[in-house]
């Protein structure tokens, strides 16, 4: 079954600092310990808030707004999509990573489509 993790934190260290190096370095860990079990199929970050566009299509016109479609606290930062044997295998990976520390981890089993 596979699961697409959605991370949240409250906000993404300043480029450059020893915070930053820190948490590079926590999900270098993280996202090996997932390679290494096979279960890892992606895993990548967002860009910032900022360079979101959201699109909503009312009465057959489309819609853009700057920004992202909901108000949150925090910020949906990246996920992270892995296939194992169930939930609880699935929650015990998404406690393994750095954002289920300062952050929230959000997981979804996803379902899978004919192509």
């Amino acid at each position: 079954m596979r699961y697409l993790m959605l991370l949240y934190s409250p906000a993404m260290p300043a480029p450059g600092t020893e915070e930053a190096r820190r948490l590079l370095e926590d999900w270098t860990v993280a996202r090996q310990a997932m390679a290494d079990a096979g279960v890892l199929i992606d895993c990548a970050p967002l860009q910032p808030v900022s360079a979101s566009t959201t699109v909503q299509v009312l009465g057959g016109e489309t819609l853009l707004t700057d920004g992202p479609a909901a108000e949150i606290k925090e910020v949906f930062g990246g996920f992270t999509l892995i296939e194992c044997d169930g939930l609880d295998d699935a929650l015990k990976w998404a406690a393994s990573l750095p954002s289920a520390r300062d952050g929230k981890v959000e997981v979804r089993p996803v379902i899978q489509v004919q192509r």
